[in-house]
């Protein structure tokens, strides 16, 4: 039976079925290959073959064909038929080495139908015209029946090679153009043979294209010799062509089918970047030799390789013949003819494609002849070097040092934030053309870039930067640069802490979320438990999935989920997913993890397939198999069924595929059934699970059951597999036991190496998590977000000087175990080391057998005190210097030391180490040479121990010590030398002008940035000696957070000297000294010191403490400060001493009264600060009051506030008044004094307080009565009210007469007004305001009249004035007028006219005035003098507002002409005929009257007089009469109107100035009695006619 399409297409069927037809039909294609002695693959042997040895196989092979055809049944022709196929295919290729084919030329038989009990249908042809036009004309095309499968494009065996090779061709024929008619040559005596032979022919699945060649030539030879040939061209039969057209149609559609849901697939699993197969080797060679570069490369689609000579791609054109650059068969070469030293290089292989890039490099170096060694190649100053000097890789260099510079730290992030770790690399000797290899690792595992991390090497700086930081960042990150065989490393810790929780109290993000196992049904997810759980347990994990491509996330489990392995179901198969997991407590659920990587919904096999994509289109495999036969076969059960994971939440089983399953695909069913019963239950009843792996769900956590499995397919379902072992459902993985023993240990001083024991009998341990908390805090911090393995991890980030206590907790994915027992308390501090070597060892004094050296200190104490030095001296004799000997055997504590047993003037070489409690520091370097003589020179050695400190950009602080040899006389004093650093020697200039006896100086004057070399002289009675070693150089700078010893004198009165250094080493020490002298000793003084700050204590004060202390830190730069402590700093320091121990309480107000609202009296003072315990007493008069009815206290402790108050002051309450404080031993008081004049005014003033208090309980007016100008200039009277209701009334009046206000007031916002408009003099007066209800009432006055009268006009005056508009120039018939718009006007306000600066005299012809809201200026028949700048002033009585306006040029003119129009238009307007009076509208006459009409006209000259009727002329006659009398009077006439006479009539006047037409209408009418009689006659007439 056939396959169903769908199980074609997703390849559901069987197999191994698959398998067996192509083992049938390759065995018998490699017994050929093994029968015949000369098959070699690709050998040239077959062309050389005789044409005769063809004709005699072909011939052998005709005669066996034609007998196994006629003989099918026969065992005997059967295998004589094999036999006869194994030499046919020998003879294939044969024929098609000899005929230059290539192997995708040849074809092979396909005998899978001998495994198939059924007839096989003739198969069609699909070979291309261009190869059908290289067959022979007598040969029969076979057919091949085929299914592809896509394998590796490179093969491992023998048997692989030779499938591809058959695949290949298969899939080419099958691909290729097809004819609808096959022409056959065949002779008339063999028609009926071939006839009857034709179906034994259509049984073979596919014949030989070289047998079938020989088979037809030779049939064809022996034809010509006995008979005639005759050509017939047959035609297919109809039913074998609708048939093969059908398949056509139907492969095709297959085809495409198959290519769509290959595009559906996840391109991520299709396509794959390039990958070195084999990676090119690096070669040395000599010059003239050739040399070949060799790689191999995979991927898909196919990479381009492009090749480089150190980083600059390589062109065959520029130098023909010295590159040889070829691919074949992914075997890709780059060969170097005859090389030189210039092909001395790097050469790099880059694989490109969509997917990516990769390269691999391989170095060429090209060695010389001795005696063609070419000294210019050598650098300047190496050509000495030895010709037998080794090459490297690299260039002439024996051996790279590779530097470090601007390292990257242990660094800390975020999730989410970026981050770059970078590093300078110094590489010595440089050699331009070549770069090295940079390899940056995390945990030990290298680092390619990707979406989140990307590396960059700029040429002398390599950088990693993460563009989005994820827990799974964080961890040890190393970069290794490699030069040739010379390689150095540098690594440091990066910590990424957790991102804020979006819900607070929510734990933090899993991480590592990674596929386990992935097939058609499930995917397995695992991940890590996060460090935090945000305060309380998590309760599970919940997974999201999204299929690529799309941005929809779904959640694919509705309860958490404890174990970190979840299967996912429900997924499309073919499809790819990303998934993330989100944790989830009892405060929500936190942010989501970083998501997976894709992953497709595949089985394992199916997904090798994929990936082993060919590298080209038509390469692959095609298994040549029969048909699928009609009948099917029930599949046998599964075996190897096994129970692989267990946890509470789900049970995943595995299996084999039966043996027997027929040729089909198969599907399983899943069954259960609890333990102790046979009660099977079939899980997956709707779904049929397609691969051999399941996942259950829903099973109850604790019970115990078995499982076992049925195969299904088209034909059936088969028996169940052997059921499992009974499984009890819960998690099979524990939890790890706590890890023990947790021990601290010094590292830095801001970190920490932890230790513990790992857990015991831990399974599938992930690692470990560490928490530290400082002593005493509670408070506990993840130390590490990403599991560590081992038990050993260095805690960075922590405080220095902080005591910290630490757990360790582990962790699978079961979850984390309980935490391990708290550690000890550490302090983080440096750990102790051996002190650095000594420096600068000078030689002091001489003497014949002794000398005196000394030393400076070393540079770093190694975090403890040096407790001595040893010194090693040795002889030099002639140069040579001798073995080393010790000074001394007891450590010595001074930077100075006396050698003794010394052979006078001998030579000797000297080396000091320094000793601390951490063991002996390295010695320092070797002395110089030192002769041992006697010293008899007069003046002083030189001063030793040359420091200085306390650097700050424009001073410092110079130490020494004396010298050892004073001379004859003792030493009297120093001097002190300076020079910038790189000044020459005689440039030193002296500091002090006389002889100094301090054996300290502090340099002033120094020049900020400028660098520095002191040096000290010490000078005796013979003279100056010789100056001491150089110190320096130092910069003249103040640091960033540099700080001064500060004093501070606490609440006990204890003065104390503090000092804070931010910048302190790891071992770093505070040294305090009084003059620069030690004070460790000191009775007076006590020291303490903890963390990066120290306080140095005076016991008790006193002139003897006079001086200066300072304060060095060891292990630093000169970092120092020092505080003088002079006669009157020391005053300033007792003072406010005793202050501290007899304190009072600071006042920050003294004693005052105010007068409250109610006329209350307060009495107030304030402290600057009261604690919980103060106390105050309240004195008046010498005698202490008490709270009561009289008296209110209260203190407000928060703001220092003492209060007291009084409801009202009598004449006895005149006195003094204090308030005491006592708060501890500090005291305080204030007083007040109220007494005669003061006292009375502070009572008058009680008093009117209290009275206003009173009428504030009623309706009173909280502002009185105002007034204002508006904009409108208009006068607002205004008052504020308080305390209203609705019954409150308000009544205005002026001069004692209420004004009656239209409008009501609300008193919505507390103000009533009265607006009076136009305000004028009328308006002056005196008003009033009056407020009153039931609880009484309040009034408001406002006087108007003399001056407050004239300030308020003068204001509204000023008002209208600001209203005025600008001048603006308006022609008129009798001349130009200049005008403005005001508000409105009043007569005190001045109007003021000038032309040209000069006032304006009025005349007839200049006129001023105001017309309404307008004010003008009239200039009648206007002339050129009056052109010019006028000006309207505006006099508000106190300031004159000034509007311009030029009536000059254009202006003058255009105003000029527009009043010489409108003068004319007024002319003619005068003059112009017109209508003056006497007609009416309308006339309504009765008929039969006579109707006269007169008119009155004018005009000049006299106008002309005409009538219209109905807007035509109307011609007078008897019936209607017109006249014209003096030019004045128009008649109108008619006699006896009629009907027909109503109309629109008109006058019409007329001269040359104008016409005018005046209508008036007639309407006549008919009596009533008169129209009835002519109504009724017509009836009348009517009934007559009847």
């Amino acid at each position: 039976m056939s396959l169903p399409f769908y199980q074609r297409l997703h390849q559901h069927y069987d197999s191994s079925y698959r398998n067996r037809d192509l083992r049938s039909t390759m065995s018998q294609y490699q017994e050929e290959k093994k029968s015949s002695a000369i098959y070699t693959h690709g050998s040239t042997a077959y062309s050389t073959r005789s044409s005769a040895a063809h004709r005699q196989e072909s011939e052998a092979f005709s005669q066996a064909s034609t007998a196994s055809y006629l003989q099918q049944a026969s065992r005997a022709a059967e295998s004589t038929h094999a036999f006869a196929a194994s030499r046919k295919t020998a003879s294939a290729y044969d024929y098609g080495y000899s005929h230059g084919l290539t192997d995708s030329s040849l074809m092979l038989e396909d005998y899978s139908s001998k495994l198939s009990p059924q007839a096989k249908r003739a198969k069609k042809s699909f070979l291309s015209g261009e190869e059908k036009e290289n067959l022979p004309s007598d040969y029969m095309v076979p057919i091949f029946s085929g299914r592809q499968m896509h394998v590796s494009g490179i093969t491992d065996t023998e048997e692989e090679r030779i499938k591809e090779a058959a695949a290949y061709i298969a899939q080419r024929n099958l691909l290729a153009s097809e004819e609808g008619i096959t022409a056959s040559k065949q002779s008339a005596i063999s028609k009926q043979s071939a006839v009857s032979t034709q179906s034994a022919v259509s049984k073979q699945s596919a014949v030989s294209k070289q047998s079938s060649v020989s088979k037809q030539s030779s049939v064809s030879k022996q034809s010509t010799s006995t008979l005639h040939q005759e050509e017939a061209f047959e035609k297919k039969s109809r039913k074998v062509a609708i048939r093969e057209k059908a398949e056509r149609v139907s492969l095709t559609k297959t085809l495409e089918e198959t290519e769509a849901f290959h595009r559906k697939l996840n391109e991520d699993h299709l396509l794959h970047a390039p990958d070195f197969v084999i990676k090119p080797r690096s070669h040395t060679v000599w010059e003239k030799e050739s040399v070949k570069l060799h790689c191999s490369v995979s991927g898909w689609p196919e990479p381009r390789v492009t090749w480089y000579k150190n980083q600059v791609p390589i062109n065959v054109h520029a130098n023909p013949g010295k590159y040889i650059i070829e691919s074949r068969y992914g075997m890709h070469t780059l060969e170097i003819n005859a090389c030189d030293f210039e092909d001395t290089a790097q050469y790099r292989a880059s694989a490109m494609n969509v997917k990516g890039e990769l390269s691999a490099y391989a170095s060429v170096v090209v060695k010389r002849y001795k005696g063609e060694f070419d000294e210019t190649r050598f650098r300047a100053g190496v050509s000495t070097l030895p010709l037998s000097f080794g090459v490297t890789p690299y260039g002439y260099a024996s051996k790279f040092e590779i530097h470090f510079d601007d390292k990257f730290d242990v660094s800390f992030g975020r999730e989410g934030e970026t981050m770059s770790l970078g590093c300078r690399v110094v590489i010595t000797p440089e050699i331009k053309h070549f770069q090295p290899e940079i390899q940056w690792y995390r945990n030990g595992a290298p680092i390619s870039s990707s979406k989140w991390v990307q590396t960059l090497w700029s040429g002398d700086r390599a950088t990693l930067t993460f563009s989005h930081l994820n827990k799974e960042d964080e961890g040890l990150y190393t970069i290794r640069v490699r030069m040739g065989e010379y390689y150095e490393q540098y690594s440091a810790y990066v910590f990424v802490r957790d991102a804020d929780a979006e819900i607070e109290g929510a734990p933090a993000s899993p991480l590592d979320v990674v596929c386990l196992d992935a097939n058609k049904d499930y995917i397995i997810i695992s991940w890590k438990q996060p460090a935090v759980d945000g305060g309380s347990p998590i309760l599970g994990y919940f997974i999201d999935k999204c299929e690529v491509g799309t941005d929809s996330w779904s959640q694919c489990n509705d309860t958490p989920v404890k174990f970190a392995r979840f299967p996912v179901t429900g997924l499309i198969e073919g499809r790819s997913y990303i998934f993330r997991v989100r944790a989830v407590n009892k405060n929500g659920i936190g942010l989501p993890s970083r998501v997976s990587e894709p992953v497709a919904a595949l089985d394992p096999a199916e997904k090798a397939r994929l990936k082993s994509r060919p590298s080209a289109p038509w390469t692959g495999q095609i298994i040549v198999t029969e048909e699928e036969p009609s009948e099917g076969i029930v599949p046998g059960p599964p075996t190897d069924l096994s129970v692989t994971e267990a946890t509470r939440s789900y049970v995943v089983l595995s299996w084999k595929p039966p043996g027997q399953r027929g040729h089909e695909g198969i599907l399983y069913f899943v069954e259960k059934c609890e333990a102790g019963t046979e009660n099977w239950q079939r899980v997956n009843t709707e779904l049929p699970v397609k691969s051999p792996r399941f996942a259950l769900f829903d099973l109850a956590e604790g019970k115990s059951y078995r499982f076992r499995v049925r195969c299904s397919n088209s034909a059936g379902v088969g028996e169940p597999s052997e059921a499992t072992e009974v499984t009890v459902v819960g998690d099979k993985l524990d939890i790890p036991k706590p890890p023990g023993k947790i021990i601290p240990s010094r590292n830095t001083d801001t970190s920490v190496v932890v230790s513990w024991e790992e857990s015991k009998d831990a399974k599938e341990l992930v690692g470990y998590y560490i928490e530290s908390s400082i002593v005493g805090s509670g408070k506990w911090e993840p130390c590490n977000n990403n599991p560590v393995k081992g038990p050993r991890f260095t805690c960075h980030g922590l405080a220095t000087g902080q005591s910290y206590i630490f757990r360790v907790r582990a962790v699978n994915a079961a979850g984390l175990s309980e935490y391990s027992q708290d550690s000890e308390a550490i302090e983080v501090k440096a750990a102790i080391a051996a002190p650095s070597p000594p420096c600068d060892i000078t030689c002091l004094e001489s003497f014949r057998d002794s000398m005196v050296l000394g030393w400076k200190q070393p540079d770093k104490t190694g975090g403890a005190e040096i407790t001595g030095y040893y010194v090693n001296y040795r002889e030099v004799i002639d140069g040579v210097p001798g073995r080393w000997r010790e000074a001394n055997i007891k450590a010595v504590s001074d930077e100075a030391y006396k050698i003794s047993n010394l052979k006078e003037n001998m030579v000797y070489q000297f080396q000091v180490a320094a000793m601390n409690i951490a063991g002996l520091g390295e010695p320092s370097a070797v002395s110089a040479c030192f002769k041992c003589e006697e010293w008899t020179i007069a003046v002083p050695g030189p001063p030793h121990n040359v420091k200085y400190s306390e650097v700050r950009k424009t001073s410092l602080v110079l130490q020494w010590k004396p010298p050892i040899h004073s001379g004859r006389t003792p030493v009297t004093g120093y001097f002190v030398d300076l020079k910038e650093a790189h000044a020459k020697d005689d440039q030193w200039r002296g500091l002090n002008k006389a002889a100094i006896k301090n054996t300290y100086l502090r340099v002033q004057g120094l020049k900020e940035g400028v660098s520095y070399v002191l040096r000290v002289r010490a000078i005796n009675q013979a003279g100056v000696g010789k100056p001491s070693d150089l110190a320096g150089p130092v910069v003249a700078e103040t640091r960033p957070g540099t700080k001064e010893v500060v004093v501070n004198v606490d609440d006990d009165g204890v003065i104390s000297l503090n000092f804070e250094c931010d910048q302190m080493a790891p071992n770093s020490q505070f040294n305090w000294s009084k003059d620069y002298v030690s004070t460790k000793d000191s009775p007076r003084l006590e020291i303490e010191s903890k963390g990066n700050k120290t306080k140095m204590t005076f016991k008790d004060l006193g002139t003897e403490d006079l001086g200066i202390y300072s304060c060095d830190v060891t292990d630093t730069d000169g970092i120092g400060s020092s505080y003088l402590i002079d006669e009157e700093e020391l005053k300033r320091l007792l003072a406010l001493s005793q202050e501290h121990k007899f304190p009072t309480v600071p006042i920050k107000s003294e004693l005052a009264v105010e007068i409250l609202e109610k006329g209350q009296v307060r009495f107030w003072m304030q402290a600057e600060k009261l604690s919980g315990n103060t106390k105050v007493t309240y004195i008046f008069n010498d005698k202490e009051i008490f709270e009561g009815p009289k008296y209110k206290m209260h203190i407000d402790r928060n703001t220092g506030i003492i209060e007291m108050f009084m409801e009202k002051l009598q004449d006895d309450d005149e006195g003094t008044y204090t308030f005491q404080l006592q708060d501890g031993k500090a005291t305080g008081h204030s007083t007040l004094v109220l007494i005669g004049d003061v006292y009375k005014k502070l009572q008058k003033e009680a008093e009117f307080q209290r009275q206003e208090w009173i009428r504030k309980q009623g309706p009173h007016f909280a502002e009185y009565l105002s007034w204002e100008v508006t904009g409108e200039c208009n006068v607002l009277l205004k008052c504020k009210v308080a305390n209203i209701k609705k019954e409150t009334h308000i009544v205005w009046y002026k001069d004692e007469r209420e004004i009656s206000v239209d409008e009501k007031h609300d008193f919505k916002d507390g103000i009533c007004t009265l607006l009076i408009t136009e305000f004028s003099k009328k308006d002056a007066g005196i008003y009033e305001v009056i407020l009153k209800d039931d609880r009484g009432k309040d009034k408001s006055r406002l006087k108007l009249v003399d001056e407050a009268f004239k300030e308020l006009m003068s204001e509204v005056c000023k008002t209208i004035a600001l209203s005025a508009t600008d001048l603006k120039i308006q022609s008129t018939a009798e001349g130009i007028r200049l005008y403005s718009f005001v508000t409105y006007y009043l007569e005190d306000l001045k109007v003021n006219w000038s032309h040209n600066g000069t006032p304006i005299k009025y005349t007839d012809r200049v006129k001023s005035g105001v017309t309404g809201q307008q004010i003008w200026l009239q200039i009648s028949e206007p002339t050129p003098n009056d052109k010019g700048k006028y000006v309207m002033e505006l006099f508000d009585g106190k300031t004159g507002h000034l509007k311009t306006v030029d009536l000059s040029g254009q202006a003058y003119e255009e105003a000029y002409a527009e009043f010489q129009r409108l003068k004319q238009a007024a002319i003619a307007e005068k003059n112009r005929a017109r209508v003056v009076g006497g007609l009416p509208d309308v006339v309504t006459i009765q008929e039969g009257k006579a109707l006269n009409l007169t008119c009155i006209v004018w005009g000049d000259p006299t106008p002309e007089v005409s009538w219209l009727k109905n807007e035509k002329p109307l011609v007078p006659d008897d019936h209607c009469s017109v006249r014209f009398e003096a030019g004045k009077t128009a008649y109108f006439t008619i006699s006896g109107v009629s009907t027909a006479d109503s109309g629109k009539y008109g006058l019409v006047v007329k001269n040359k100035y104008g016409s005018e037409i005046s209508d008036f209408t007639i309407s006549v009418f008919i009596p009533e009695e008169v129209a009835r009689k002519a109504t009724e006659q017509p009836q009348k007439g009517n009934k007559k006619a009847k």
